[in-house]
C-alpha cells in the first residue's frame, strides 16, 4: 500500500489536471466512491507531528497514521495523500479536491458549521515559542496583552480566535502560512511569541537549537484546550458514522498507542469521555 499511497500524492493548485479530476469526483459520495475502489483522498498540510509529507512523500504523523489504519479496518486500502495549506483545506474538503481532512484540526463551532467532524481523536492543548528566557513572560493569551506582545500564528489556526477572546487586538496577530513561518518570526525578533498546538510549539523548540524555548503549557488556562477530529463533508455523514463506530474500538488501543507513540502521542493525549456534539456546542 505505500507505494500506491507514495504514487498518488498531489499538491493542490499545482495542475489543472488536479481540479478536473475533482470536478468528476463531484458526482459520486465518499461512500460511492469507497466501495467502487477509487482512492481516499486525505488532505493535510505540513503540520509536524499532527500530519505532514514524509521525505518520501509518504503521509506521516498521527492523524494520518490513525485514520489510515482506521480506514483499513473499514476495508479499505486505497489511500490517496493531498498536501496544501493549512487555510485550503477546509475550502479543499468542500470543493471535493480531497475527501478527508487529517491535518489534526481542533473542534471549534465555527468550524462545525462549515464540515462534519469524527469522534475526538486527541486532547489539544495550545502554546507558545517564545525568546530564550521568555523575557515578556508569556504564559498565556492574557499575558500577550498585558506585555503588549506580538502573537504569530498560522492562518485559520484556533489561536486566532482564542488571542482575540482574551483581548488580544487583531492588528497584534500576525498570520502566516505555518510552523516554519511561525518559527521564522520569532527567531528574527518580528513577533514576540510563535502560537499553536503545544505539540507543534514544543516540536519547534527542540528543533531550534536553542533560538526559541516553549512555555510551560501548565500555564494556560482549562478553557484553552480543546480536540482534534478528523473532518468529513456534511454530505458524507454515511461514510462518517461508518468511520465513527470503527474509531471507537482503535481509540485508545495498544495497537494505536504503539504505532503513534514516535509522534509524542501518548494516554495523556487521549480524548476522554468528550463528544464531538459537546465540543461544537463549547469551543
Amino acid at each position: 500500500m505505500k507505494n500506491a499511497i507514495v504514487k498518488g500524492l498531489a499538491v493542490i493548485g499545482v495542475s489543472a489536471f488536479a481540479f478536473g479530476f475533482a470536478g468528476v469526483a463531484n458526482a459520486q459520495s465518499l461512500m460511492e466512491r469507497a466501495e467502487s475502489g477509487e482512492p481516499i483522498r486525505i488532505g493535510f498540510a505540513n503540520e509536524v507531528p499532527f500530519a505532514y509529507p514524509g521525505d518520501d512523500g509518504s503521509p506521516k504523523g498521527f492523524v494520518n497514521v490513525m485514520t489510515i489504519a482506521i480506514l483499513e479496518q473499514m476495508g479499505y486500502d486505497n489511500i490517496e495523500p493531498v498536501q496544501t495549506e493549512w487555510g485550503g483545506l477546509i475550502p479543499g474538503l468542500n470543493a471535493n479536491r480531497f475527501d478527508i481532512v487529517t491535518g489534526g484540526m481542533n473542534i471549534l463551532a465555527s468550524r462545525c458549521e462549515n464540515i462534519a467532524f469524527s469522534e475526538p481523536i486527541a486532547t489539544i492543548g495550545d502554546g507558545f515559542i517564545v525568546a530564550p528566557g521568555n523575557p515578556k513572560n508569556i504564559g498565556d493569551y492574557a499575558s500577550l496583552v498585558e506585555n503588549d506582545a506580538i502573537m504569530v500564528t498560522g492562518s485559520g489556526y484556533s489561536n486566532i480566535e482564542a488571542a482575540m477572546a482574551a483581548g488580544v487586538d487583531e492588528a497584534d496577530i500576525m498570520q502566516v502560512p505555518g510552523p516554519t513561518e511561525i518559527l521564522a518570526a520569532v527567531r528574527a525578533g518580528r513577533a514576540d511569541a510563535g502560537a499553536g498546538t503545544y505539540f507543534t510549539m514544543k516540536q519547534l523548540a527542540d528543533s531550534s537549537g536553542g533560538a526559541v524555548e516553549a512555555s510551560d503549557p501548565s500555564a494556560m488556562p482549562e478553557d484553552s484546550f480543546n480536540w482534534a477530529g478528523i473532518g468529513f463533508r456534511e454530505s458524507d455523514r454515511d461514510f462518517l458514522d461508518k468511520f465513527n463506530v470503527a474509531l471507537a474500538d482503535y481509540i485508545g488501543s495498544q495497537d494505536m498507542l504503539a504505532a503513534v507513540a514516535e509522534y509524542g502521542y501518548g494516554e495523556g493525549s487521549l480524548p476522554g469521555d468528550q463528544t464531538t456534539e459537546w465540543v461544537c456546542a463549547n469551543r
